[in-house]
């Protein structure tokens, strides 16, 4: 994109003013929106121009090896204005290695498309972790040695059980003794020696 010397002019006023700002003239202004919209149309312009000039390089590509000449020579204008060969231009400059000025444009454009592939490796890199660290052991001899052994740790004892309500003795109540808790047995009885006959019925 190239500027005249009446855009010059205003892109310089407009640089002034931004690094060193004061009050800016009605002329200025309007100076500054006519420069903003020249350069946005230059813009869109070259968007279009380089829509077609791809398009047109598709179609030169399509037609090889018939128009080789026209491929080649509008492969190297698109280049120029930083067009980035994708892998069907690199596969037709191999068809056509026999032809001086394609090995050379396939040379160019084999180091074009490995910046590119460096460029997004890059770009996707992600950041290195530091590996985890083992664990440190003690080695024997060290500052651990020195250090008197640590016995281990006791067992807290455990909490004693509540009695249950109903089997706690009551202090009002005496203890019973063995005899009425087990009371002496009554002898059985022995039979008459002389039973009673019973008689006859007649």
């Amino acid at each position: 994109m190239a500027f005249g010397a009446e855009e010059l002019r205003v892109l310089r006023r407009a640089l002034a003013l931004a690094l060193q700002p004061s009050p800016a003239s009605a002329e200025d202004v309007q100076d500054c929106l006519r420069l903003a919209e020249s350069v946005d149309e230059a813009a869109r312009e070259g968007a279009r121009l380089r829509a077609f000039l791809l398009a047109d390089l598709g179609r030169y590509r399509a037609a090889l090896p018939g128009s080789v000449a026209g491929y080649l020579a509008l492969l190297e204008e698109v280049l120029v204005a930083g067009y980035r060969p994708v892998p069907d231009d690199l596969a037709a400059l191999r068809a056509l290695r026999g032809n001086p000025a394609a090995a050379a444009l396939l040379d160019r454009c084999r180091t074009l498309a490995e910046q590119d592939v460096c460029t997004r490796l890059a770009g996707r890199a992600a950041p290195v972790v530091p590996q985890s660290r083992t664990r440190l052991l003690a080695l024997p001899g060290g500052r651990a040695a020195d250090e008197p052994a640590k016995k281990p740790a006791e067992r807290p004892a455990a909490a004693p059980k509540p009695q249950s309500p109903d089997r706690s003795p009551r202090p009002d109540r005496p203890i019973p003794t063995p005899g009425e808790v087990f009371p002496p047995r009554r002898k059985p009885t022995p039979p008459p020696a002389n039973p009673p006959q019973q008689l006859a019925a007649g």
